[in-house]
């Protein structure tokens, strides 16, 4: 039989330069370069904003992970649960002829015959518990 290597981590990105990806790397490079533009072109203000906007989003892009996806994965998912929440609701509104109608249906309706419960013997019980632990396979004497 032939065996074959099952590869291993790979979720685990390449380091290039010390513990920073190849992400992490291009990440940091553009938002250097953002800031180096305002430095060069904008007055002390800009610089100073673009500085404190730029390179907190540029380390928080590239640094941070929240339950072991990186932050851009996880502001992704954000967005689409915002935009499309998976619980849905149905609230059914009911008209006034339309509870008269339910109303009328229900008192339409006579009880004839009640059933009698059974009491639970211990022998139930334990077939019960045995049907269940054998995953179905147990069949009880009835």
């Amino acid at each position: 039989m032939q065996q074959f290597t099952v590869p291993q981590f790979i979720d685990v990105e390449d380091k290039i330069l010390g513990p920073i990806t190849i992400r992490q790397f291009l990440i940091l490079l553009v938002g250097c370069i953002v800031i180096f533009i305002s430095y060069r072109y904008g007055d002390l203000g800009t610089f100073v904003l673009v500085l404190a906007v730029v390179g907190i989003l540029s380390l928080l892009f590239a640094f941070v992970k929240v339950n072991g996806q990186t932050f851009h994965y996880f502001l992704l998912n954000i967005l689409q649960t915002t935009r499309k929440p998976s619980l849905r609701t149905w609230h059914k509104s009911y008209m006034n002829k339309e509870l008269d109608i339910l109303r009328k249906q229900d008192s339409d309706i006579k009880i004839t015959e009640v059933v009698a419960r059974k009491p639970v013997q211990r022998q139930h019980i334990r077939d019960l518990s045995l049907v269940v632990n054998t995953g179905g396979y147990y069949k009880a004497e009835e």
